[in-house]
């Protein structure tokens, strides 16, 4: 069995790779931050899914800005499988306020939810990952990484993600003589889950769509597919990489 980790998995991204990823042989734990009931019942309806594609299936909640959080959601994964082959970490949100409107605890929760949490849970899964035969790491990062412009940067989401990157090529490096791999996937304007908008409202998120080349949203299936074959033995030579799928926004 083939032991996966994912974080953010009850909506979007994260629901769509858990969904690519289900299937017999593969073992999925499903973390959601449950902070409310229509969040948990998104994880079950999730995990529900991937249990029909044949995968066993468990979850586990908890607000990864809390110390502590990631490495409890990787100690039940190993109590529950006994094995930890791969992590995606597809947990975040934006936070559109301006450099001067943003407030330091607005800043420190995005570190925390992104690049802390992201240590902590590659810290607590390391022993593991360097036993696996294809340990397999894949980070989400956004395009506001990389893409500045007037009315629309995204101070503390940039921060966090840039600081994310970092943090994925240092492990790139530290699981490359096992052959293992740290790779992350940058995504453009993503379209969500009916009913949840994230950080623009409905006429921003059709101006959206029109930003980059290809003038459409990307859909997280999309995001899922790259995601997936990073895990996959066909990618076992890219490490380190920050692959854009984001329709060319950040060409322009």
């Amino acid at each position: 069995m083939r032991v996966s980790i994912i974080t953010g998995s009850g909506a979007g991204i994260g629901a769509a790779v858990a969904r690519r990823l289900a299937g017999p042989g593969q073992g999925l734990m499903l973390h959601g931050q449950g902070a409310d009931e229509a969040g948990l019942a998104r994880l079950h309806k999730v995990a529900e899914s991937c249990r029909e594609a044949g995968a066993e299936v468990a979850m586990h909640r908890g607000d990864l800005a809390t110390a502590g959080a990631a490495s409890d959601l990787v100690g039940a994964a190993r109590t529950k499988f006994g094995r930890i082959d791969a992590l995606v970490h597809a947990a975040g949100f934006a936070d559109r306020r301006g450099f001067r409107d943003l407030p330091r605890e607005g800043l420190e929760r995005s570190l925390q939810v992104m690049p802390a949490a992201f240590h902590e849970l590659a810290s607590a899964a390391l022993p593991e990952l360097l036993q696996s035969a294809q340990a397999r790491v894949v980070a989400i990062s956004s395009f506001v990484a990389h893409r500045f412009v007037p009315g629309g940067t995204f101070p503390a989401s940039a921060a966090a993600k840039a600081a994310l990157e970092a943090l994925v090529k240092c492990l790139a490096v530290e699981l490359a003589a096992t052959g293992g791999s740290a790779n992350v996937v940058m995504p453009g304007y993503t379209r969500k889950d009916e009913g949840r908008l994230g950080s623009l409202d409905p006429a921003a998120w059709q101006k959206a769509a029109a930003a980059n080349p290809q003038a459409r949203l990307a859909e997280p299936d999309d995001i899922a597919a790259a995601v997936t074959f990073l895990l996959s033995p066909d990618a076992g030579h890219i490490t380190g990489a920050v692959l854009p799928v984001d329709g060319g926004l950040t060409l322009m």
